[in-house]
């Protein structure tokens, strides 16, 4: 088979919110989570220094705040919002539940075999 497939409501939830999906998906390059964030629920303040990994946080149901380097920034539903590692951040949820997928790889660096750019020619459209 060439692919993996999980519904994430069937992954044990960490931190209350996190449905972690890349170890069940064995994934090699990104990290995927899906986060069902309760109303006042907080993350830990964290950043990715250590790993390297660049994040993109999808906000895919209601509203929420992230705070990036102490800095909010409000989300409303599509937003998508890119952090770079050695920022610090933490997703401050609302009066209402929220859900985010958060996505995670290591940072492209100048110099790479693709340049820096991500391969587009495998997309439709």
């Amino acid at each position: 088979m060439s692919y993996r497939k999980v519904n994430y409501e069937e992954v044990d939830q960490v931190s209350s919110a996190m449905h972690v999906l890349s170890g069940p998906l064995e994934t090699e390059q990104v990290g995927v989570t899906v986060a069902r964030c309760d109303p006042d629920w907080k993350s830990k303040p964290h950043d990715h220094t250590d790993n390297d990994h660049e994040e993109v946080y999808v906000l895919i149901k209601g509203e929420a705040t992230v705070v990036v380097d102490d800095e909010p920034v409000e989300m409303e539903t599509g937003d998508a919002l890119w952090i770079p590692p050695e920022s610090t951040r933490q997703i401050r949820n609302g009066d209402t539940e929220s859900a985010f997928v958060l996505v995670s790889a290591p940072s492209l660096q100048n110099g790479d075999d693709n340049d820096g750019e991500w391969l587009l020619s495998g997309f439709a459209g």
